[in-house]
C-alpha cells in the first residue's frame, strides 16, 4: 500500500525538543502548539517519502492511562490517533510505562498487514529495533527522525541509526515553529501566571484570631497576599497543614474558631472577610447579613443542578461536545459547565441568587461541576498527589462565565 505512517514517541520528541529550547529534558519547560506540530509531521513526511499520509500514531504517557488536556485536543485532529501507556513517578522522576511496547506492537502489525509502504519513527529508544527489523523484512521502508540534540550529540541509538533506512533530523529552526521554551524568572521555572478570578478566590486573609492557635504571626492577616496558585499536595490533610501557611483559612481554621474557648479570651467569631479556599460544609464563615446558623445560605438548597435541567437528548449533544471539542483545560471545563447550567435554567433570578454566594459554589453544583471535572482526568490522583491548582482554575471558570452573563443581564446604569 503507497502511503506513510508516522509513529512518535512523544516522550522523546517532547523531551528533546525542552533539552534543545530549555536546556533540559523537562516538558513543563516547553510550549508546544499541537495542532502545528502535527501538521509539520504530516507535511514533512508526505514530502520525504512522496507517499501520502494514512495516520500519526502518538505514544505517550499519562497517570492511570487517563488522557490529559492535550491528548484529548490530539485525539479528535484528523489522522491522529493517541496511544496512552501508563506514566510512574520513581526516585522523584516520571517514568514512562508501556509506551515502547506499544510502539512496537504497532510497527510490527502494521507491516505486517501491509497497511503502508513507509513508516516515520520519531524515538531514539533502541528497544524498537527488533520491531524496525521485522517491518524491514515485510518490505516496509524505515524512516528514522531524530531532534536535535542540545550537545551536539545523539540523541538516539547507535543500533536504531545503523538499521534505519533513512534519517533525518528535525533541527532547531524546524522545532521552534510549534515548540517554544518558556520564561524563566532567575533560575526557576515561574508558576503558572495567575488569573484575576483564582487570584479573587486566595485573597481573603487569615482571621487575627487565629494567631492564639500556635501559629506564628507572620502566617496570619500581615503576611503578604497570596500571588500564585498553590502548589499540587497530598489529600485533605495536608490541604489543611498549608492552607494556613498561604494567608487563606482552612475549613479547619474556621471551625476551629467557632469552637467555645478556642482562643483563650477571644469570642469565637467569625471574621468578615474570611472566606473558603473551597467549597465546604465544614467551617464556613458567613458572609456579612448571612443566616446564622454557619451553613450554606437557604437559598442554595432551592437551586437547581445541571441534570435537573438536561433531557436525554442535551446530555447526548453535552457527551459528543465534550468528546469533540472540549480540550480538558481546567478553566475551560468549569466555563462549559456555567454555560450549560446557565442557558437551561427558566429564571434568571436564580442567576442572581448564585452570583450573590461568589465565591462560594453551593455544594451540590460544586460537587457535580468536580464529578464532571473527573471525565477529563482531572482531580485524578497522581501519585498520591492531588493538583489542588486545578480546582482553583475549574471554579474561577465557571464563576468567570457567571459573572459574564450577571453583567449582560444588569440593569443600564448599574
Amino acid at each position: 500500500m503507497d502511503r506513510c505512517i508516522v509513529l512518535v514517541d512523544a516522550g522523546y520528541l517532547l523531551g528533546a525538543a525542552a533539552s534543545l529550547l530549555a536546556g533540559e529534558p523537562s516538558r513543563s519547560r516547553i510550549h508546544v502548539d499541537h495542532a502545528a506540530l502535527i501538521q509539520g509531521l504530516r507535511e514533512r513526511a508526505e514530502a520525504e517519502t512522496e507517499r501520502q499520509l494514512l495516520r500519526i500514531y502518538w505514544f505517550d504517557g499519562a497517570p492511570d492511562r487517563v488522557p490529559q488536556p492535550e491528548h484529548r485536543r490530539l485525539r479528535v485532529m484528523p489522522r491522529v490517533t493517541v496511544r496512552l501507556g501508563a506514566l510512574t513517578r520513581s526516585d522523584g522522576r516520571w517514568a514512562q510505562k508501556g509506551v515502547d511496547a506499544a510502539m512496537h506492537a504497532e510497527l510490527t502489525e502494521l507491516a505486517r498487514n501491509r497497511a503502508c509502504s513507509d513508516v516515520v519513527l520519531v524515538t531514539g529508544d533502541g528497544d524498537l529495533l527488533p520491531g524496525m527489523m521485522a517491518a524491514k523484512e515485510h518490505g516496509v521502508a524505515v524512516h528514522l527522525w531524530a531532534v536535535q540534540a542540545a550537545d551536539g550529540d545523539y540523541n538516539q541509538s547507535e543500533d536504531l541509526v545503523a538499521e534505519a533506512d533513512e534519517r533525518r533530523v528535525l533541527d532547531r529552526t524546524w522545532i521552534t515553529k510549534a515548540v517554544r521554551a518558556k520564561e524563566l524568572s532567575g533560575i526557576c521555572a515561574p508558576p503558572p501566571v495567575p488569573r484575576p478570578e483564582i487570584a479573587a478566590i486566595l485573597s481573603a486573609p487569615l482571621p487575627e484570631s487565629a494567631h492564639g492557635a500556635g501559629r506564628p504571626v507572620s502566617e496570619g492577616a500581615d503576611a503578604p497576599p497570596v500571588q500564585h496558585e498553590p502548589a499540587a499536595r497530598t489529600g485533605h490533610d495536608a490541604e489543611d497543614r498549608t492552607g494556613a501557611a498561604k494567608g487563606v483559612p482552612t475549613p479547619k481554621d474556621l471551625a476551629a474558631l467557632r469552637a467555645p474557648g478556642a482562643v483563650a479570651g477571644t469570642a469565637a467569631q467569625h471574621p468578615a472577610n474570611a472566606t473558603l479556599r473551597w467549597s465546604s460544609d465544614k467551617g464556613w464563615a458567613e458572609r456579612p447579613g448571612g443566616p446564622g446558623g454557619g451553613g450554606e445560605p437557604p437559598e442554595a438548597a432551592s437551586l437547581p443542578t445541571l441534570a435537573q435541567l438536561t433531557t436525554a437528548e442535551q446530555r447526548w449533544a453535552d457527551r459528543e461536545e465534550d468528546i469533540t471539542a472540549v480540550s480538558g483545560d481546567p478553566y475551560e471545563v468549569g466555563q462549559v459547565f456555567a454555560r450549560r447550567w446557565m442557558a437551561r435554567l427558566g429564571e434568571q433570578v436564580e442567576l442572581q441568587k448564585l452570583s450573590t454566594m461568589y465565591p462560594r459554589v453551593p455544594h451540590r453544583i460544586d460537587g457535580e461541576l468536580l464529578r464532571y471535572a473527573a471525565r477529563f482526568g482531572l482531580l485524578a490522583h497522581k501519585d498520591d498527589q492531588i493538583d489542588e491548582h486545578d480546582r482553583y482554575a475549574i471554579r474561577a471558570g465557571f464563576w468567570r462565565e457567571i459573572d459574564v452573563r450577571t453583567a449582560e443581564h444588569a440593569p443600564a446604569g448599574s
